[in-house]
């Protein structure tokens, strides 16, 4: 794929920061989506040309798209990480993200997915995932969609830096183990996916060489810092209740005890065969987990 820019939704995310900077990398032209009144500073000082849209504003899409020869999609509504995040942008923005794409013939549209969501009607911002994929294979867009599990370096750092308190933060069982991911390998293999062959209709899940429970990281972060870390978790009993009550008024709380309840069964777990075929192995546990503790400043054991 040449000669025209690879359109980044969601570039002024954690991720999507991280998608520009691998496509930069190779060599491509980029351009992306930024929300009228959102800071685009950095990006324009890489070199990325900016579309001022919304996903929830079908024209601007169009705009966006125009010339396009790709698009990677990493936005996500329900975590309301940047002002402006909505739950509508799961739904409303991915269905017209996706018609963008048919109406004017992107060559591959490259979405975040994730990990089980054709498993798991019950977990809203997981399903809507799946319907995703649907649509675009319904209306023919050349697609490929990859499933990563949790991203380690992300759900611990929910209350600062672990590591200066000793602890980790925890919903559920620290024992039963799932598949994680680390945001640079994702946004390496998001790029990477642009212009591989033969992945049109895949979808593929992304994780390590092997599940892990937060005991397991904690243990293995401990070794290799020499210093303990505790896991503190809320059981998980907790957590459903928290969803039970509070579900009715906040529907945020309800879509995240459905989702900690899934992870309690232990099937939040990677088939990674294809992402060996075309990614290459799997980072091992050990080794990803070295690199989240080095990324946070701290010294670890040869």
């Amino acid at each position: 794929m040449t000669g025209g820019p690879v359109l980044v939704v969601g570039g002024t995310g954690m991720l999507g920061s991280q998608v520009v900077s691998e496509l930069l990398k190779r060599g491509k032209p980029v351009r992306a989506l930024v929300r009228p009144g959102s800071d685009a500073s950095r990006l324009e000082a890489a070199g990325v040309e900016i579309a001022r849209g919304d996903m929830l504003d079908a024209w601007s899409l169009l705009r966006a798209m125009e010339g396009a020869h790709a698009v990677i999609t990493s936005a996500a509504g329900y975590t309301r990480h940047r002002k402006g995040d909505t739950p509508k942008t799961d739904t409303v923005g991915n269905t017209n993200l996706v018609e963008a794409a048919s109406r004017t013939g992107v060559r591959r549209f490259v979405l975040t997915s994730i990990l089980t969501c054709d498993q798991t009607p019950q977990v809203p911002h997981f399903w809507h995932k799946k319907l995703t994929e649907d649509r675009l294979e319904a209306l023919g867009v050349p697609f490929v969609a990859l499933r990563p599990g949790a991203f380690l370096d992300q759900v611990t750092r929910f209350g600062g830096d672990p590591f200066s308190k000793g602890r980790l933060r925890w919903m559920g069982s620290p024992q039963v183990p799932l598949t994680f991911v680390l945001t640079s390998d994702l946004a390496g293999y998001l790029a990477e996916a642009v212009d591989l062959p033969d992945l049109d209709g895949r979808r593929i899940d992304i994780g390590w060489d092997r599940p892990v429970g937060m005991q397991d990281v904690a243990d293995i972060a401990g070794r290799l810092t020499g210093k303990a870390l505790t896991v503190r978790s809320v059981p998980a009993g907790v957590v459903r209740a928290a969803g039970t009550l509070l579900g009715p008024v906040s529907p945020m709380v309800k879509d995240l005890s459905a989702m900690i309840s899934w992870f309690q069964t232990g099937r939040y777990v990677a088939d990674t065969t294809l992402q060996r075929q075309f990614f290459g192995e799997p980072p091992t546990a050990e080794l990803a987990i070295r690199r989240f503790v080095t990324g946070l400043g701290q010294k670890v054991r040869p």
